[in-house]
């Protein structure tokens, strides 16, 4: 194997994995193969490298008729309505005989709803790969090869990159383990225990008792009962629905809690559920209680997730979270009895209090500002429009 093809295909290696967040999923034994994904992409959710010197032009269709299997496994596999894979090769010379027809076009699988483009560098011309490389990412990327390479040069360029993937790796893995979940237990026995009381003293379903208990009751909010803001998210009405909510809560609270951390998860769950008492003390007259504002806070925080780390978020909750969201707003518009204002109030409010107490360990400082700025003048505007409206 001759040492330019070598750097080469180590350059479009680091090109993708290093410069454009691609994740390493799948590598050949002697390296020269791999696969790499990056859902976030459209023009390229998955990346096949391979190094290999091609010879006819049979066995480049038997090779990309094999990569359009896995790319048609792949799509039933995530699901998705269309999935589009970069296959590219880097050889010393192209095939004897008559191949151009093989790469021409995109291998067209799964019904239509996935693509494999083919892409070859063959290194006597490998400007001319690298031209259709730049219009397929919509991307500007400057190689320039040498006669020559030291193996000293490329192991070290192969180091940066495997060295980058297991950093890349390790990084998505600490991502979730941030924090061993503590305030969802808490907040899951203070609302069990706040209805077991009320069961004994009135019931969960008697409107005294819920006003007395503290549930969102407008005309004692107008007196100055802020408390009300938040106890709501504590009284439940019914025994199905603290059952909903408790489960919902010990699902999405362990995962969210385990991002976040405990302190900025707390944060998230009580200002999420004081932005939807807020929403809802605006727009409907209603008594009401529960946690489901603060719940749909939650998801709001692994929306914002997906502003910040996003091939991260679509390859592993992006999809679910957004149809949850989706599915559970449609039927509080669709179903009596629910409050979506709350609901509604709650995602926006989680989204941006997620914002503001950003990931452990990391920064966006001017993300976090801005947040908090809207965050603040937002909710003491709903406030005074709360509180005055007839002015």
């Amino acid at each position: 194997m001759s040492s330019r093809e070598d750097f080469l295909f180590w350059r479009l290696s680091h090109y993708f994995i290093v410069e454009k967040g691609y994740r390493l999923v799948q590598m050949s034994e002697g390296f020269e193969e791999l696969w790499l994904e990056n859902v976030a992409n459209k023009q390229a959710q998955f990346v096949r490298l391979l190094r290999y010197d091609l010879d006819w032009g049979n066995w480049l269709a038997r090779d990309i008729a094999h990569v359009g299997t896995q790319t048609e496994s792949l799509c039933q596999q995530l699901g998705k309505a269309s999935l589009h894979t970069l296959n590219i090769y880097v050889s010393q010379y192209p095939p004897v005989d008559d191949y151009e027809a093989h790469i021409s076009e995109s291998l067209v699988v799964n019904k239509g709803k996935a693509y494999v483009h083919t892409i070859l560098f063959e290194t006597e011309h490998y400007i001319d790969g690298l031209k259709q490389l730049m219009v397929t990412m919509g991307d500007r990327l400057d190689i320039k090869l040498n006669h020559a390479y030291d193996d000293k040069d490329i192991e070290l360029l192969q180091r940066s990159v495997l060295t980058q993937a297991v950093q890349n790796q390790e990084k998505e893995k600490n991502l979730f383990e941030a924090a061993t979940p503590f305030f969802t237990y808490i907040f899951l026995a203070v609302q069990i225990a706040i209805f077991f009381i009320m069961t004994v003293t009135g019931g969960t379903e008697n409107t005294a008792n819920l006003i007395r208990f503290g549930a969102k009751y407008n005309p004692l909010m107008l007196q100055g009962e802020w408390w009300r803001f938040i106890m709501p998210i504590f009284i439940h009405i019914g025994i199905l629905h603290l059952l909903m909510n408790s489960l919902s809560l010990y699902y999405v609270g362990t995962l969210v809690e385990k991002i976040y951390g405990r302190i900025r998860f707390a944060l998230i769950y009580l200002f999420a559920g004081f932005s939807g008492t807020l929403a809802s003390f605006l727009f409907s007259n209603s008594i009401s209680a529960g946690a489901s504002g603060a719940i749909f806070g939650l998801f709001g925080a692994l929306l914002y997730i997906g502003t910040v780390y996003r091939a991260l978020f679509f390859r592993t909750m992006g999809s679910n979270v957004i149809m949850l969201v989706i599915i559970n707003l449609v039927f509080g518009f669709t179903a009596s009895g629910i409050d979506n204002s709350g609901h509604i109030g709650g995602l926006i409010g989680g989204f941006l209090a997620a914002a503001i107490v950003h990931l452990p360990k990391e920064k966006r400082l001017i993300v976090q500002i801005v947040s908090l700025f809207i965050t603040l003048l937002t909710t003491v505007l709903l406030l005074y429009i709360g509180f005055h409206p007839n002015t």
